[in-house]
Parts: C-alpha cells; sequence; structure tokens
C-alpha cells in the first residue's frame, strides 16, 4: 500500500537549476549595485524565503549592515529594502533563461511516481511572472509537476508559511497531510513542508544549502564530497526534515511502506 498520495516539490536546487544559482546570483548583484558585496554564504542563508524577506534577513546581518553603513551612512530603512528587492527582482528575471536545466535524474523519478500513482506538485519562492519564464523552458526539458502555487496565490505569505502547500492540495485533491511529502533544498523548505504537517525532506547534491554547481562537486575529492554532504544533511535535520537524500532518487525508498 503506498504511503504516500503526492510529492510537493520545490524548484530552483530541487528539480532545476544545480546548485540554485540564478536567485543567489541576482541578489549578489544587486547587493553589489548598492556598493555591498556579500559572500555566498550571506547570500544562501534566506534562501527560500520571500524575497523582500530575503533581502531585509540579509541587510540585518551584522557585516553586511555595517557596510552598508560604510558606504550610505545610516542604517537601512524600509525603502532601502523595497531598494534592494525590487533591483533583486529585476536581476532574476534577466537572469532565469539561463539556469532552467533539469537536475540529473528528476524527469525518471517523476516518471517513476506518476507510474506508482502520485501526484506531483510545486512551491517555489519565485513570482508567477519569473515562473512564466521556468515553468515552460522545463517542461520543454522534460519536467512539468500536475499544478504549482507560488507566493502570489497566498497573499504573499510564502515560505515559512505553509499555504503555497494547502493550495497544492486543494488543487490535486489531496486530503491528509500524513500522505503527502514536501521535498527542497533549502531551510525554509524544510520548515513551509513541517509547517504543513508534511513529511518533510532534504536534497543535498545540487541544493543551495551545498552551493556548488555540478562541475564543482564532481571535483571534489571523495572525502570532500562525503564531509559536504554530511554537513547538509546536519542542517536539513536541524531544520526539522524527516529525512535528507543524496539526490532525488532517494526519495523514491520512502514512497512505498
Amino acid at each position: 500500500m503506498a504511503k504516500f498520495d503526492g510529492v510537493i516539490f520545490d524548484w530552483a536546487g530541487t528539480t532545476v537549476d544545480y546548485g540554485c544559482f540564478a536567485p543567489v546570483q541576482a541578489f549578489a548583484d544587486s547587493f553589489a549595485e548598492f556598493g555591498v558585496i556579500p559572500t555566498m554564504d550571506e547570500v544562501r542563508a534566506p534562501m527560500g524565503m520571500l524575497k523582500r524577506e530575503h533581502v531585509r534577513t540579509m541587510l540585518q546581518m551584522e557585516r553586511i549592515s555595517g557596510l552598508w553603513k560604510q558606504v550610505h551612512g545610516p542604517e537601512f530603512t524600509e525603502e532601502d529594502v523595497e531598494a534592494v528587492y525590487l533591483r533583486s527582482e529585476s536581476r532574476i528575471m534577466e537572469l532565469l533563461g539561463q539556469f532552467t536545466d533539469i537536475k540529473p535524474y528528476v524527469k525518471e523519478t517523476v516518471e517513476e511516481l506518476r507510474r506508482r500513482g502520485l501526484k506531483i506538485g510545486s512551491t517555489t519562492g519565485y513570482t508567477d511572472e519569473m515562473m512564466q519564464v521556468v515553468v515552460p523552458a522545463a517542461a520543454k526539458k522534460g519536467y512539468s509537476p500536475d499544478c504549482w502555487f507560488s507566493p502570489d496565490a497566498v497573499g504573499q505569505k510564502g515560505r515559512p508559511f505553509p499555504y503555497m502547500i494547502f493550495r497544492n492540495m486543494e488543487e490535486l485533491k489531496l486530503s491528509d497531510v500524513r500522505k503527502v511529502m514536501k521535498v527542497g533544498d533549502t531551510v525554509s523548505d524544510i520548515r513551509e513542508g513541517k509547517n504543513a504537517g508534511l513529511y518533510t525532506v532534504g536534497i543535498i547534491e545540487g541544493s543551495s544549502v551545498v552551493g556548488l554547481s555540478q562541475r564543482e562537486f564532481e571535483a571534489l575529492s571523495p572525502e570532500e564530497r562525503a564531509q559536504l554532504c554530511e554537513q547538509a544533511r546536519k542542517k536539513y535535520l536541524e531544520a526539522g526534515a524527516d529525512c535528507a537524500v543524496n539526490d532525488i532518487r532517494g526519495i523514491l525508498e520512502l514512497i512505498e511502506v
């Protein structure tokens, strides 16, 4: 008997865009335009949140806050948050088309899930406008969920709020949160899934948590890979994940009782 009726995936870093580079590059470029150069760790720490909250969280970081004051004088204001956010929105639209490749094993894993009778949903930190770029491009390359919802569909109450998940469940006619799995590549994904009451899984390879391109990851020694994967696994579990898997194929072992 099937343990799950549906799986709800994240997008960048989970099913497309190995390493989750489109939003990372957009945030980094946007802060740089305001004279503040963030580290990749600083950019990635809030990944998965609403984009405006992501900017605010970065500006609240001690080092970035200090740099902002050095460059701009006073502490940042909500107007500053909005200015950086708006630039990041336009920048990600410029970049998105370059980052729509499907991650390894996604197409065949989703096909197997459907063969077993599961429905496929999706939540995202992207806006509807961004998804109009990502969704058709991914479909042409072989991945298309049954439905997806962005923060635009839930009054901008994105992750870690659970409402995008509930919209998926409504659309897919899934009645039991205990039989739905959430799969993502950020701490925000994990919190979203747990806040909805779902069994929640972190993807390790190609994730924002690991933060490497496929070429960079494959260039590591086996020992280095193992260490990075273990660090990512620990981060997911500390955030409340029920499980972490190396790549998307790992969820197939969790589907059946």
